[in-house]
């Protein structure tokens, strides 16, 4: 993936932000001001992994619209940042990139200043919902202001805006999920349909299909980006929820407690369910009060059932059918080079945070757990 043009994605975000924090004119509004500087902050220390994919599809396609595709990535970034500071409202996490998340960090001064625990709680989660408002709102508008002919600026508005629908259904079923009795884990195929609503269309589609709009390319291109999106998407949050489990903290800037704690029901859980460990694992979710011993324990019978090997593998085996899809599509060698360092990307974290991943062969067929096996 080339990251020539990221620099320029980065000028653009902080022109959209200085626009913003003087909005209100000259009126002092303390709350604005620390709402937009909490957003700011939070734009900081991405990977830009969707402006990247977005530049590396529209040049490979071969678009000229140089300048619009900035424009654009820079409105993806705040799209991303915006949901990711309104998820954090949503899981009740208080760390983001191993610094305080926005909702954490306005509820962390609200108690420096004498607020209650559920006062300061409170104005923390009003924080993250209105400043996500906020990057939604730039989002949209940085789009409507690209330098890009009026029909393709349609076309992205409409991408955009079924993305966020289907995305905001998704962050609910996956909110749904967790409310099932602990008895009763959700299947794998609904866990990774949710997957591909909350993560894979808004990460890796909408990058792709963006890119594409802007090249203008042909229908059977964007039906292949799908698909390839479809495929890196899921594997993504694959990657995520191992990390979310037995990741290391110091490098993920995200506690491997909370996922435990909360009882998410990942593909691992799924897996889980279907083993013998299930009813000791069982009794160790969901627990607010899980510590260090205890989460180590859920982590062994997670191994040891076999359902870490397995979640790795069905990882691995979406990831390289990404790759596998865009060669049989026929798509530029470019754009193929771009996914394959995509992917690169996404298991380097796994390499790095996890001990010993699994590598299933390129042509391996997708695992199954039990529930998806044939009688």
């Amino acid at each position: 993936m080339s990251d020539a043009h990221l620099p320029s994605v980065d000028r653009e975000l902080r022109r959209q932000l200085a626009r913003g924090a003087a909005l209100p004119g000259p009126l002092p509004l303390p709350d604005h001001e620390q709402l937009w500087t909490a957003l700011g902050d939070a734009v900081e220390g991405g990977k830009r992994l969707r402006p990247a994919l977005l530049l590396s599809a529209h040049a490979a396609l071969g678009g000229t619209r140089h300048e619009a595709a900035v424009q654009v990535g820079a409105a993806l970034e705040l799209l991303h940042t915006a949901f990711v500071v309104q998820d954090d409202v949503i899981d009740g996490d208080e760390v983001r990139r191993g610094v305080p998340s926005v909702p954490g960090g306005a509820a962390a001064q609200a108690a420096r200043h004498g607020a209650t625990p559920a006062g300061a709680r409170r104005l923390g989660q009003a924080a993250g919902i209105l400043a996500g408002d906020l990057g939604l709102i730039t989002a949209m508008r940085t789009i409507c202001r690209c330098e890009a002919p009026a029909p393709v600026v349609e076309g992205l508005l409409d991408l955009f805006e079924t993305t966020l629908h289907a995305t905001a259904a998704g962050e609910l079923a996956d909110v749904r999920l967790q409310l099932a009795p602990a008895a009763d884990p959700a299947p794998l195929r609904e866990v990774l349909a949710v997957a591909e609503l909350k993560t894979a269309l808004y990460s890796f589609q909408l990058p792709l299909r963006a890119g594409a709009l802007l090249a203008e390319a042909p229908s059977e291109v964007h039906s292949a980006l799908d698909e390839i999106g479809s495929l890196l998407g899921i594997g993504f949050q694959l990657v995520d929820d191992l990390l979310g489990t037995f990741g290391d903290a110091q490098r993920t800037g995200k506690s491997a407690l909370g996922d435990l704690r909360e009882g998410k029901r990942t593909a691992l859980i799924a897996h889980a369910s279907t083993t013998e460990t299930w009813p000791a694992l069982q009794s160790l979710l969901g627990r607010a009060d899980l510590d260090d011993h205890d989460a180590s324990r859920a982590r062994d019978l997670l191994t040891a059932c076999g359902s870490r090997a397995w979640v790795e593998d069905l990882a691995h085996w979406h990831l390289t059918s990404a790759s596998e899809a865009a060669l049989r599509h026929g798509l530029p060698a470019a754009l193929r080079d771009a996914l394959e360092a995509t992917t690169a990307q996404i298991l380097r974290g796994v390499e790095l945070t996890l001990p010993g991943p699994a590598h299933p062969s390129a042509d391996a067929a997708p695992p199954r757990a039990k529930e998806d096996q044939p009688a």
